[in-house]
C-alpha cells in the first residue's frame, strides 16, 4: 500500500468518525420532550373509563400543574388514576388521617373519645383547625400514625417529623385507599368510626367545601377536606380529597397538586377535574352548582412549617 493510499484511508476513516460524532451530537442535542403520564382508567361498566379518561386529560390541558389524580367508583368497580404515587407535601388533608387514627387507637383500647377529643377533631375538620391538629399528634405522636398507615394498607404515605404534621408526605392512591376506609366497612375502622368521620367531613364549614365537592349532583352528600401551603418550592400545594354517597353512589375522587402559582390556580384545576368525573359516573344527573369562595388567610401555622407560608 502506497503513502497516499494509506493517507486516504486515514482521512476516510477520520471523516467516517467526525461524520458520526456530528450525527450523535444532533440526536443528544434535541432529544425529544417526555410524553406527560396518561390517565388510566378501569371500569365494569362500558365505555366508562375511555370517557372518563379523556374527560380528566381535557380538564388538565394547559394546567401547569404538577397534578395527582385517583378516583375510585365502588358501584361501577371504576378506578382512574395519574401520578398516583407520586409524593406530595400534605398540608391538611393530613387531618383526615389524624382522625382515623385517633378513632383506632381508642378502638384498640375500647374506648370512647373524650369531650376535649370530640372539640378537638371537629375543630381540627370543620375549620381545619391548626392547633387542635398539633394537639392531637402530639397525644398521639409518629409511632401511632405509622401503626394506623400500616395496618391501613398506606404504606406510601410517611408522617412529617419534627411536629411538622404539614409535610407529611402523602399519595393519591393512599388518599383513595383512606377514603375507601371512611366509606365502606372494613376491619380497621368501626361502624361508627366511619360514621364519625363522615359527619365532620360533611360539616366542613362553607369557605372550605370547595375542590372535589365541585359539580357534585343533587341528591349526593359530599364529605370533603382540603389543604393548601405555599413554600419556597413548588409553589402553593393545593389539594382535596372527597368522598361522595348516596342512594346509589359510592365514590371518591382526591386530587393533589403542587407547582401552582397562586391558590385558585390549584383550587380551579381540581373543580376541572371534580367537574368532569361528577358528570361522566352521573350522566343523567343535574350538577349542583358549587362556588369556590376563598378562605380567610391564616395568620400563622401551628407549628411553623419550614421555608414560607402556613400549611392549612
Amino acid at each position: 500500500m502506497t503513502p497516499f493510499s494509506i493517507a486516504r484511508r486515514r482521512r476516510g476513516a477520520i471523516g467516517t468518525v467526525l461524520a458520526a460524532g456530528v450525527l450523535a451530537t444532533t440526536v443528544t442535542a434535541t432529544p425529544a420532550a417526555a410524553a406527560p403520564p396518561a390517565v388510566t382508567c378501569t371500569s365494569a361498566k362500558a365505555g366508562l373509563a375511555a370517557k372518563l379518561s379523556q374527560d380528566i386529560a381535557a380538564a388538565l390541558k394547559g394546567r401547569t400543574a404538577t397534578t395527582a389524580v385517583a378516583v375510585y367508583d365502588r358501584t361501577t368497580n371504576t378506578h382512574c388514576e395519574l401520578r398516583a404515587t407520586q409524593k406530595f407535601d400534605s398540608a391538611s388533608v393530613v387531618k383526615s388521617t389524624v382522625l382515623a387514627t385517633l378513632l383506632w387507637d381508642a378502638g384498640l383500647n375500647k374506648r370512647r373519645l373524650t369531650d376535649r377529643e370530640v372539640t378537638l377533631t371537629t375543630a381540627m375538620i370543620t375549620q381545619s383547625d391548626n392547633a387542635a391538629t398539633s394537639t392531637l399528634w402530639k397525644q398521639l405522636g409518629v409511632g401511632k400514625v405509622s401503626a394506623f398507615l400500616k395496618t391501613a394498607g398506606m404504606t406510601q404515605t410517611v408522617p412529617g417529623s419534627g411536629g411538622y404534621w404539614g409535610l407529611t408526605q402523602i399519595t393519591a392512591r393512599d388518599q383513595r385507599k383512606l377514603l375507601g376506609l371512611v366509606t365502606n366497612r372494613n376491619g380497621v375502622l368501626s361502624d361508627s368510626s366511619r360514621s364519625y368521620i363522615q359527619s365532620l367531613m360533611r360539616r366542613v364549614v362553607s369557605s372550605q367545601r370547595w375542590g372535589t365537592p365541585a359539580g357534585t349532583p343533587s341528591g349526593i352528600t359530599a364529605h370533603v377536606k382540603n389543604g393548601w401551603l405555599s413554600r419556597a418550592t413548588h409553589g402553593w400545594r393545593v389539594h382535596s380529597i372527597g368522598a361522595f354517597t348516596g342512594t346509589d353512589a359510592n365514590y371518591s375522587i382526591t386530587v393533589l397538586t403542587h407547582d401552582n402559582r397562586t391558590m385558585n390556580d390549584g383550587v380551579a384545576t381540581i373543580q376541572a377535574v371534580a367537574r368532569a368525573v361528577h358528570k361522566d359516573l352521573n350522566p343523567a344527573a343535574a350538577a349542583s352548582r358549587q362556588l369556590f369562595i376563598p378562605p380567610a388567610v391564616p395568620q400563622e401555622a401551628i407549628p411553623p412549617v419550614p421555608e414560607t407560608g402556613p400549611a392549612y
